[in-house]
């Protein structure tokens, strides 16, 4: 691009390369993700029932497809170069304002101010994406053929979701306002992972894995560290003062969150990106597809629901009213266990998708966290915190001892890359040291 607008001014937008990893920008881009997770469990925890964890539910599958959508476009063209930064700028702001609006999204129908904005938000997300993504295919007829399937999709989810925020209060009142309101929620829902997989795929092209896989890897980190976040915040651990209880159900916490980390990234993460490098053409973009865009939403969704359960029993372990022999009440035990288990599912439909194999070590862990729900219920709060913990960090030891053949020679893989590409990555700045030529005439 060229010429004196602000386009040529600030440079034009460039390819993705084969090699490319993520660039900082796009790390600036997901502060806004780790707002938006933070705000649907703090919007969740405020005021606990079954709607507003269906609510929290169907905001983090809308919320998950812009970030499928934004992962599509960061695929084809470098956010931080050019004149892209600006258009991403944009939508942060949206997306942001998106994130402020979520916990007035379903509040009484009567004051509609939070659905509208929260639809006017989504809608400038999703346009930002479309400009983005039209300008990177703009030399490929058959890419934007191929995007135009998806342009139904993009309509009737903006059309549903101004449908939610303007048809609930017109019914003046009525019983089933809420109702038309959720069930258009869940309209969008299906119509977004619906045509996602009826479609085909969205692009014609993965340049790059290694970007893919890092992309979708660094916002599942972000999302367990959010779960911290939330955990320490929501449960006012903070605000008080470090008895033997608090200190115990801060390492506990801790300690079950590493080892949901370790479950993904010791093993499975690294040898489903090699599986993904080793795939070409079609076969990569539809594992990317369906392993990364479909099976992380059980995973986030699964945090988002243990770092509900885990604040609610942490905070009345903080509580000096309430006695430390007390177990938990409310749905705080299944709302832990049940998020482990709905992550550790995600992540073995992960590794059947990428690898095609399945751990029995997974399985018999998932096995066990639902027989011991019962059991939970009934120890003291901290007692089913280290019940959930004790399982957790077993599982991971165990796949250490039983799987250690293949995990070493794994990890010695993954080492001889990383020191090939240092070095490769040395010997290029090496020249940042030589001497530069006099020009001529000196």
């Amino acid at each position: 691009m060229s010429g004196f607008g602000w386009r040529g001014r600030l440079g034009p937008a460039v390819p993705m390369a084969p090699a490319a990893r993520v660039d900082r920008f796009e790390i600036f881009f997901d502060l806004v993700f780790v707002f938006s997770f933070f705000i649907i469990t703090r919007a969740t925890a405020r005021d606990f029932s079954g709607g507003a964890l269906l609510h929290a539910l169907l905001v983090l599958a809308v919320l998950w497809w812009s970030w499928v959508v934004h992962s599509v476009v960061a695929a084809r063209i470098r956010l931080g170069e050019g004149f892209v930064p600006v258009l991403m700028t944009v939508g942060m702001a949206a997306l942001f304002t998106f994130a402020l609006s979520l916990p007035q999204a379903f509040q009484d129908v009567r004051g509609a101010a939070g659905p509208i904005v929260a639809a006017i938000s989504y809608i400038v997300v999703r346009l930002v994406h479309v400009q983005l993504y039209l300008h990177a295919v703009r030399d490929s007829p058959k890419e934007r053929r191929q995007f135009r399937r998806f342009l139904p999709e993009m309509a009737g989810s903006t059309l549903l979701l101004l449908a939610a925020a303007l048809i609930p209060p017109a019914m003046h009142d009525s019983d089933a306002a809420p109702l038309v309101r959720d069930g258009l929620w869940a309209l969008v829902v299906l119509l977004q992972y619906t045509t996602g997989q009826l479609t085909g795929t969205w692009t014609g092209e993965l340049a790059s894995a290694e970007h893919w896989t890092e992309r979708y890897d660094l916002i599942l980190i972000i999302a367990l560290g959010e779960s911290v976040i939330s955990v320490g915040v929501g449960s006012n651990l903070i605000g008080q003062p470090p008895s033997p209880a608090a200190v115990a159900a801060a390492v506990l916490g801790i300690f079950f969150t590493a080892a949901l980390w370790w479950a993904h990234y010791d093993m499975i993460g690294p040898s489903a990106r090699i599986a993904l490098h080793a795939a070409q053409d079609g076969p990569r973009i539809t594992m990317a597809r369906d392993a990364y865009a479909y099976c992380y939403l059980p995973m986030i969704a699964g945090i988002i629901l243990f770092a509900l359960g885990a604040e609610d029993i942490v905070g009345g372990i903080t509580n000096p009213q309430v006695p430390n022999w007390k177990p938990a009440t409310g749905p705080a035990v299944p709302l832990l266990f049940g998020g482990v288990i709905l992550y550790l599912c995600g992540n073995m439909l992960f590794q059947l998708r990428t690898l095609r194999t399945l751990s029995w070590t997974r399985v018999s862990a998932v096995g066990l966290l639902a027989v011991c729900i019962p059991l939970a219920e009934r120890l003291p709060a901290l007692g089913a915190l280290a019940l959930l913990t004790a399982i957790c960090v077993g599982m991971v030891a165990a796949e250490v001892v039983i799987f250690e053949e293949g995990r070493t020679a794994l990890h010695r893989l993954i080492l001889a890359e990383r020191a090939s590409h240092e070095a490769h990555e040395a010997a290029y700045r090496a020249r940042w040291h030589e001497p530069t030529d006099p020009d001529e005439g000196e």
